[in-house]
């Protein structure tokens, strides 16, 4: 492809040899006087190369250059100039021009100028051409992963939401639990400030606190009077079936020792570990204090639903024993102040 150069010098004659030594060497020319006149070709024409003089009547030639590069900074320049002075040079190279080309010149030396000048130029648009062909495919790539994520996303809760279902049905007493506790424990999450992705965690967690009572029998689970000694050991072996089940699944969050700690209390009298306050994460104290105040407010085989002021009154008496006071007071402020609800029938 042709390259188009356009020559800028104040000095008729240097501007014409130097376009006549451009032109024999395949070039297509345009010359101009001053800066004023190449302004005016600019804006009708593109020129791949400019050779320009450093002083000129007006505006110089290096205030005129830097103007266009910053308006057209696919352009090339060479600075052509009488003025031997390296610091110059520097400044100039410095700001982006490409060449520095010392009047009387020999013919070689502008020639092998202009063709490293419009080299150099030519792998910068390819740079940047595969940069921005870079940028699209990341960015291409990006939503393809965003997509794809939300796919899994979508597939995961149906999956939970599937073993919710099995769940709950060998226990019909209990069901919707998990769903309230879920509604309950996201609600405490989002109350206490935890960012986005900890709330969808506590959420996920929640639908599937109790996965392990499905190693439990389900005439336990239903039986209507006081359990035994063995079969309440029976029902909290609960927490670390629901851990074995999980343990191997990679989720974006700790689902699998959420599930473990969700009946640990801050004495270290719940199960199955015995642990204390610290030890427990905090997701795990959340939906700890969200399946207590459920399970209270709602019917069991064993009891009738004792109701939300019970329940309330529960983990206000334990607050700072077996419950996270923070926790608890948020719990007591959604029901008494901003009018939350279990939706129990």
């Amino acid at each position: 492809m042709i390259a188009n150069v356009l020559v800028v010098d104040d000095e008729p004659q240097v501007g014409h040899s130097i376009a006549q030594l451009l032109e024999i060497e395949g070039y297509k020319c345009r010359l101009a006087y001053d800066s004023a006149q190449a302004r005016s070709y600019l804006r009708e024409n593109t020129f791949d190369l400019i050779l320009c003089d450093m002083y000129m009547p007006g505006e110089s030639g290096l205030d005129f250059s830097l103007d266009v590069l910053k308006h057209k900074p696919e352009t090339a320049i060479v600075m052509v100039t009488a003025v031997d002075d390296p610091d110059l040079a520097a400044t100039a190279l410095k700001m982006g021009i490409y060449g520095y080309i010392v009047k009387p010149f020999k013919p070689n030396e502008l020639l092998i100028n202009v063709s490293n000048a419009l080299h150099r130029r030519d792998l910068e648009a390819q740079n940047r051409l595969y940069q921005e062909n870079l940028e699209k495919m990341v960015h291409d790539r990006t939503e393809e992963l965003r997509v794809t994520f939300n796919d899994l996303q979508k597939a995961l809760q149906a999956i939970v939401q599937a073993t919710v279902l099995t769940i709950e049905s060998r226990d019909p007493y209990t069901a919707g639990h998990q769903q309230r506790v879920t509604l309950l424990a996201s609600a405490l999450a989002q109350e206490m400030g935890l960012s986005g992705k900890d709330v969808e965690g506590v959420k996920m967690a929640s639908l599937i606190h109790d996965l392990g009572k499905i190693s439990v029998p389900s005439e336990i689970l239903s039986k209507p009077g006081k359990l035994t000694d063995i079969e309440f050991l029976l029902v909290k072996t609960h927490a670390q079936s629901g851990y074995d089940i999980l343990k191997n699944i990679s989720f974006p969050w700790p689902i699998a020792q959420i599930v473990l700690q969700h009946h640990e209390v801050l004495d270290g009298s719940g199960y199955p570990f015995g642990l204390k306050d610290k030890e427990i994460l905090l997701e795990g104290k959340i939906i700890g204090v969200a399946d207590v105040v459920e399970a209270m407010a709602s019917h069991r085989p064993y009891r009738p639903a004792l109701g939300i002021e019970k329940a309330l009154e529960q983990i206000s008496q334990k607050k700072g024993i077996l419950y996270s006071p923070e926790v608890v007071e948020i719990c007591i402020k959604l029901f008494t102040e901003k009018g939350f609800k279990l939706g129990i029938i």
